[in-house]
């Protein structure tokens, strides 16, 4: 069992849900996992049932053809399905994921159990789990060796996660990166985007800008930093009111 299916059922309303399918996953029933896409709801059930064949709900043919064939059977995108009571669940382990809403009639006629997956802001006791996975994934790709402190505030949960470990990578290759490539990067965007008649103070700010927020942030005051830039307090001052950096 990996890391990632470990993690997925360390909060407790994860938990239950696993514990709910592990009482039912030898009975001929149907059931149903709801939740925000990429919280995780393939995960669990991958590492429940590695094996069970699945089918997606938005390619009724396949899953008509998956029904006659199949006594168990995993249905991903169950919401995309258009003719959703016309399906025969008889004698049969349904196990269904939906990324969005699901008539609520179609809930009662056709599932046994009903589970929902809280989207993973709402679980604090994975995110740090899986952020630590995904670190360790991304230095494995990446080929990077040093150390990563990463920012929480700077990992995104907006989608789960597909955001949380592309936001992972983001900064674990921003801080993999020494003097000489993020100098090359820049060269690149400057190369790709320059043009115009006032190209210089249009594009100053993406060297100032890192610069003063960094240092400010830094040094916690305007007249250290000031003194750290050699500019006089006044110059440093209009720059930040510039580039409306508190």
């Amino acid at each position: 069992m990996n890391e990632a299916n470990e993690t997925i059922a360390r909060s407790p309303a994860v938990a239950q849900i696993l514990r709910g399918l592990e009482l039912t996953r030898d009975l001929y029933v149907a059931s149903i996992l709801i939740g925000e896409r990429y919280s995780g709801k393939r995960t669990l059930l991958k590492r429940l049932f590695p094996d069970l064949p699945r089918v997606s709900g938005e390619d009724e043919r396949a899953l008509s053809a998956a029904l006659e064939m199949e006594n168990a059977l995993i249905i991903t995108e169950f919401e995309a399905v258009k003719y959703p009571r016309e399906l025969d669940f008889q004698n049969k382990r349904i196990l269904a994921v939906a990324d969005g809403p699901v008539d609520p009639g179609i809930l009662d006629e056709k599932f046994a159990f009903i589970y929902r997956m809280p989207p993973l802001r709402e679980r604090p006791e994975e995110i740090e789990s899986f952020t630590r996975h995904f670190l360790s994934q991304a230095r494995e790709d990446l080929m990077i060796d040093e150390e990563i402190e990463l920012d929480q505030a700077r990992l995104d949960l907006e989608q789960n996660l597909r955001s949380l470990k592309a936001s992972v990578y983001r900064e674990a290759l921003l801080q993999s990166l020494d003097a000489s490539e993020i100098e090359r990067a820049l060269e690149r965007l400057f190369a790709q985007s320059l043009e115009g008649n006032n190209a210089y103070r249009e594009n100053l700010g993406l060297l100032e800008r890192p610069l003063l927020k960094a240092g400010l942030a830094r040094y916690g005051s305007q007249l250290k930093l000031a003194g750290v830039l050699g500019i006089n307090r006044n110059t440093l001052r209009k720059k930040l009111h510039e580039y409306r950096i508190d």
